[in-house]
């Protein structure tokens, strides 16, 4: 299975859940764990910590 990212303002392509990967700033030192719930066409919020544009990635 790929790794694929997803950008805050894109829709879930699948209902599951979702953990912040990287900003997009490209500030890797988020700590931000969070993982959230999202439903099929759900909007990717921005990171709940940093309130940033994040990629999110599909938790295992």
């Amino acid at each position: 299975m790929a790794n694929n990212q997803f950008k805050t303002g894109e829709k879930a392509p699948e209902s599951g859940n979702y953990k912040v990967d990287k900003l997009v700033s490209g500030n890797n030192k988020s700590s931000d764990n969070t993982e959230i719930s999202l439903n099929e066409g759900d909007q990717f919020p921005p990171s709940p910590s940093e309130n940033e544009a994040a990629y999110w990635v599909k938790s295992s």
